[in-house]
């Protein structure tokens, strides 16, 4: 499913929904876009609420959004993140580069 995008304010939010994995580049890709072109976005969003589960291909989209963000001035926060996630996030030493806000 596509990730829905929500701007509120400076804050532009992308919601992911089910396995963030490599079948969702394309669609991730478009709403990044949406997201960095939008010129009140000042900071970035990932949702994790409905994210069980995702793989290396994801972290590397994480990273590219990151880096495209920093280009434009834009902060990125990876939010409500379960446990399976962070563990993840954990090993790739994500928890050094991004800010993670855990869910609850």
């Amino acid at each position: 499913m596509r990730p829905i995008v929500k701007v509120e304010g400076n804050v532009g939010k992308m919601i992911l929904i089910g396995q963030f994995d490599f079948n969702l580049h394309r669609d991730f890709r478009q709403a990044s876009q949406e997201l960095l072109d939008n010129g009140s976005v000042q900071e970035i969003h990932v949702d994790f609420d409905q994210v069980p589960f995702l793989d290396s291909s994801a972290l590397g989209m994480l990273l590219l959004l990151k880096e495209r963000a920093a280009g434009q001035k834009k902060s990125m926060i990876l939010v409500n993140c379960h446990e399976a996630v962070m563990q993840v996030f954990e090993i790739a030493c994500f928890n050094k580069m991004f800010t993670i806000r855990p869910a609850g």
